[in-house]
């Protein structure tokens, strides 16, 4: 170790708290994770065994060969665990039987002529910004993760598929390239995130190392991080971004600058800079926060407590909104996609474990329609529309006949799908279905469809064809299909 290695080691050292360690022999950055104090994160160091400063050379590799490739947009991934129904959001058939139509009423939108279910007025108007599909067939009605980790996407996160091809870091920012938010990202108290039907940061045959990271998660990378900050420190929020600030001036110096090649900085600068502000909600306008938050809308005591779904209704306002939130702060700082989900909530059978098609849709859509408008609407105020692409899609959709219990069961012949932003045309209703909202009338819009889309929304897919390298599993799901008609 040369000199400039050991002042680096000793000032680091001394200006965070006792217990907190970053570990940095050589200068090389070996922790792999995250540390999570309350809402902070201070940064996302690489997977896989890699070191953030070998991954941002990595990302720097793949850019140089050909920068067009990359269109430098992201993806928030809305997953609505449990296949909400198509009905009951918006396709609603307000002409159709009373045990057809839905069961919340409709309501008109900003598109002449088109209706949403009754549980989503603000989203009715802003349906000029949005495009709905009627035709979307998602293949069966079980219950999996199948729109982003399935048979069409090579059983990997869709981004884990962007992260192989584009790297694991953004080389500008240091940010994850590929980040899964569940409830406990943002709400400590939050259940787990649910795996029993696939798991989210799958990435088949791509390798561990273009995993989505998880806030809050108790996954591999999490465990990967092992710190011992006191947890009487947890809450002091002031004495650690002193430390910080303090680790900060030390390494702006000279000296320890000069023992570090320009990825290394930029790894260590990442460390002490927009990763951990990019986690942290409370650096937002406490205006926008209460914009965004869900939590007011149905408090737990507005839940009836003998559905065994009970907990995840719970978590489900509590953080949906905050959630969405961090997804745009995410994007705004360089992730390019977001899995957002808040576990089982949409399977509204009425039976012991779900609410039914009214209830279940207080329980879960109020929510929805809170935190997507006011994601749409910052995003617009901020003029990243084009940039960020929002899909809003479940596993499956609901029966189109509503069952004697007042529940609508699975149904694998059509569901809701939902996407606005990315530079696609907007205000628009793609397809139509059946009488009885059952199936697809016009041209079936398949998950490959959607794939597809969400491909050709973060790369260039012309160039992207004429690359030698592209690794056949990822090539097998990216041209499989072609993007939704019309789109």
């Amino acid at each position: 170790m040369d000199a400039g290695d050991e002042r680096l080691r000793s000032t680091s050292a001394t200006a965070l708290p006792t217990g907190l360690e970053l570990s940095t022999p050589a200068l090389t950055l070996r922790r792999r994770s995250f540390l999570q104090v309350g809402a902070l994160g201070l940064a996302g160091l690489g997977v896989g065994g890699w070191s953030l400063d070998q991954l941002l050379r990595t990302e720097a590799c793949a850019a140089a060969l050909d920068p067009a490739v990359v269109r430098g947009k992201s993806v928030v991934f809305l997953f609505l665990h449990g296949g909400p129904s198509q009905i009951e959001t918006f396709d609603p058939k307000g002409d159709a039987p009373v045990e057809i139509r839905s069961a919340t009423g409709e309501v008109s939108t900003r598109l002449p002529g088109i209706t949403f279910g009754g549980t989503l007025p603000k989203l009715a108007g802003l349906a000029d910004r949005l495009t709905v599909v009627r035709s979307f067939v998602a293949g069966n009605g079980n219950h999996d993760i199948k729109p982003i980790v399935g048979p069409a996407t090579g059983q990997a996160n869709l981004g884990s598929i962007y992260a192989r091809l584009a790297g694991g870091n953004n080389p500008n920012s240091g940010m994850p390239t590929n980040v899964a938010l569940f409830p406990r990202a943002v709400d400590p108290d939050a259940g787990p995130e649910q795996n029993n039907f696939g798991r989210f940061d799958a990435t088949g045959l791509l390798g561990s190392a273009v995993a989505p990271f998880v806030p809050g998660g108790n996954g591999e990378l999490q465990k990967a991080m092992k710190l011992a900050l006191p947890r009487e420190r947890f809450d002091d929020r002031r004495s650690l971004m002193t430390a910080l600030d303090g680790a900060r001036r030390s390494f702006e110096s000279n000296d320890a600058q000069s023992a570090l090649d320009a990825y290394q900085r930029q790894a260590f600068e990442t460390i002490l800079g927009g990763v951990s502000e990019a986690f942290d909600l409370q650096r937002e306008d406490p205006r926008l926060i209460a914009r965004y938050d869900t939590a007011p809308l149905v408090r737990p005591d507005q839940i009836d407590k003998k559905w065994t779904n009970y907990k995840h209704y719970v978590d489900h306002n509590r953080t949906l909104g905050k959630l969405m939130l961090m997804a745009r702060r995410l994007c705004e700082a360089g992730t390019r996609f977001v899995t957002v989900t808040t576990n089982f909530v949409w399977d509204n059978h009425a039976d012991q474990n779900n609410a039914g098609a009214v209830e279940g849709m207080r329980y879960c859509s109020v929510a929805l329609d809170h935190a997507v408008s006011a994601f749409l609407e910052d995003v617009n105020d901020r003029g990243l529309s084009d940039k960020i692409l929002l899909v809003v899609v479940g596993e499956m959709g609901r029966t189109p006949r509503i069952n004697a219990r007042g529940g609508r069961d699975h149904w694998g012949g059509l569901a809701p799908l939902l996407l606005a932003g990315g530079g696609l045309p907007m205000g628009r209703v793609v397809g139509q279905s059946t009488r009885d909202g059952g199936g697809p009338l016009s041209e079936p819009i398949t998950i490959p469809h959607l794939v597809s889309t969400i491909f050709h929304t973060l790369f260039d897919i012309p160039r992207l064809r004429l690359r030698a390298n592209i690794p056949a599993e990822a090539a097998r799901v990216i041209f499989a299909s072609d993007p939704i008609p019309g789109l």
